[in-house]
């Protein structure tokens, strides 16, 4: 099977289903976004193997992430009557996120301020990762407006930017990184 099929040279794409659309749709937009984020997510994952200390745990979670956002992807990219045929995410799949954050969340020292993003790149990484997941979200909810979005897609990308957000803190613990509090001027 080839690689092109020159089918979109005109600015067209099809989707799940066969119907084509043009590539500027709000569900290309959607699931273009999610794939954008896989790729982030998949370099966070993939420097973590690289750290001299034990990441697998947080590994393990990327990988679920990574299985659970090609779902997303695959119903996003579908039309209205295929959904059915395809796997679905799942309430589970965002029960999933809750513990992990409710979990990270406790071993971590409480803070009533924004943290600014760095300190390793690991934590900057995730911070990348949390703030494509957040363009994703606006892209969905731009494409739930016209189109139906399963409401478990919806809650996941919620949930997952929070869970980048507790990550990134995580890994400045993890990597005894002094999380930089936003100190707003007066």
């Amino acid at each position: 099977m080839g690689v092109y099929t020159k089918t979109g040279d005109q600015g067209t794409t099809s989707l799940v289903g066969g119907t084509r659309v043009r590539k500027t749709d709000p569900r290309i937009e959607a699931y273009g976004t999610v794939d954008e984020l896989m790729a982030q997510v998949a370099y966070l994952r993939d420097m973590m193997e690289r750290e001299g200390i034990d990441l697998e745990g947080y590994r393990a979670d990327l990988l679920d992430v990574l299985r659970s956002l090609m779902t997303a992807a695959a119903l996003l990219a579908a039309e209205e009557g295929v959904t059915k045929k395809l796997p679905g995410l799942t309430a589970d799949a965002v029960t999933f996120l809750e513990t992990r954050i409710d979990t990270l969340s406790s071993e971590l020292a409480p803070i009533d301020k924004f943290t600014l993003p760095g300190g390793h790149p690991l934590v900057s990484l995730a911070h990348i990762c949390r703030t494509v997941c957040r363009r994703t979200e606006r892209k969905i909810l731009l494409a739930s407006d016209v189109f139906p979005v399963n409401e478990n897609v919806i809650k996941y990308i919620n949930r997952l930017s929070d869970y980048f957000y507790i990550l990134g803190r995580k890994l400045s613990d993890e990597f005894s990184v002094k999380e930089i509090l936003w100190l707003p001027e007066k």
